[in-house]
């Protein structure tokens, strides 16, 4: 790396979230609770998926995949900032500050494959179930999920060599709760475009492909559905599509208005607040959504919990 293109801070502050030194304690414990829902919650949908054979299916390989991601893309970020409020220490290393950066990238990433993916398996289970275990065989759902892993880890990868080749010079602060890119690349002094044209291009094969395919998809489900108008046709798509679609609605629909529909008045604190859902909210609420909705979940609990008692006897 050439000597003028390092940056020239050791560190940035990070500003955090928009609340009065007051309130500290009680978000605090609001976002420690949250967290822990999370990273609790999403395991024991990992596990409920390994321990019952009735979950060894498409769906629950993805979404034990997802629920790992969702795990990774929270704790990149949030026990970051539950030490800062509990310290009030803002400040984060350089190399700290864009290996943050990174990995947000990469599970951000990796849940818009994921969700693309099993939009993909909810379209052959509907519009083609007589062939379902013929397409979705094994080697097709690994070839899938290897893929989105390593397209998320790939994808992050040049945004963050073209960012350390910008430089910092006198403001480090960043006002967010974690190194997002765009808020670093505000603090630049170097010229940004390449970075930017970057992120357009990636954007459109990281969130504008994935999406598009997930419309396709439901839109041939609903296709199908119109062709059968049948009331039990009609719950039985709703209860096998209802909870990823309520997932995609709410992490593409804060994507889509924080970064497709930016606004002049739209404030940093309301990108805040809209980062906050997509990076604490969406991930602690999959598990409920996904359980909540499904009798084959619910089976599954229900005998991890029996099993329990039996052994605690």
């Amino acid at each position: 790396m050439r000597p003028e293109n390092q940056s020239s801070v050791s560190h940035f502050l990070l500003r955090g979230l928009p609340i009065r030194p007051e309130q500290q304690g009680a978000f605090f414990a609001l976002f420690l609770a949250m967290y822990l829902t999370t990273v609790l919650g999403n395991l024991l949908l990992i596990l409920l998926s390994r321990l019952d054979a009735r979950l060894h299916t498409p769906m629950y390989f993805f979404l034990s995949h997802l629920a790992c991601s969702d795990i990774s893309l929270s704790s990149v970020t949030v026990p970051k900032m539950l030490v800062n409020m509990q310290t009030q220490d803002q400040s984060i290393p350089y190399a700290g500050c864009v290996t943050q950066m990174y990995f947000f990238m990469c599970f951000a990433s990796l849940d818009n494959y994921l969700l693309t993916s099993m939009a993909y398996d909810r379209y052959v289970a509907i519009c083609h179930p007589l062939h379902y275990m013929t397409i979705m065989r094994e080697g097709l759902c690994i070839l899938l999920v290897t893929g989105s892993w390593l397209l998320s880890f790939a994808s992050a990868l040049p945004h963050t060599l073209l960012l350390a080749q910008l430089s910092f010079c006198d403001d480090n602060t960043i006002p967010h709760f974690f190194c997002d890119l765009g808020a670093l690349l505000k603090l630049s002094c170097s010229d940004t475009s390449l970075n930017e044209l970057l992120i357009f291009t990636v954007g459109v094969a990281v969130i504008t492909l994935p999406l598009i395919c997930i419309l396709i998809s439901y839109g041939r489900i609903g296709a199908t559905i119109l062709k059968v108008p049948s009331a039990k046709g009609i719950c039985k798509a709703l209860s096998t599509c209802g909870s990823h679609l309520t997932v995609v609605s709410l992490y593409y629909g804060t994507i889509i208005w924080l970064y497709f529909f930016p606004s002049s008045n739209t404030s940093s604190d309301n990108n805040i607040i809209a980062s906050v859902m997509y990076t604490v909210v969406t991930p602690m609420l999959n598990p409920f959504i996904y359980s909540l909705r499904n009798r084959d979940m619910k089976g599954a609990l229900e005998k991890l919990i029996n099993r329990a008692k039996v052994l605690s006897k």
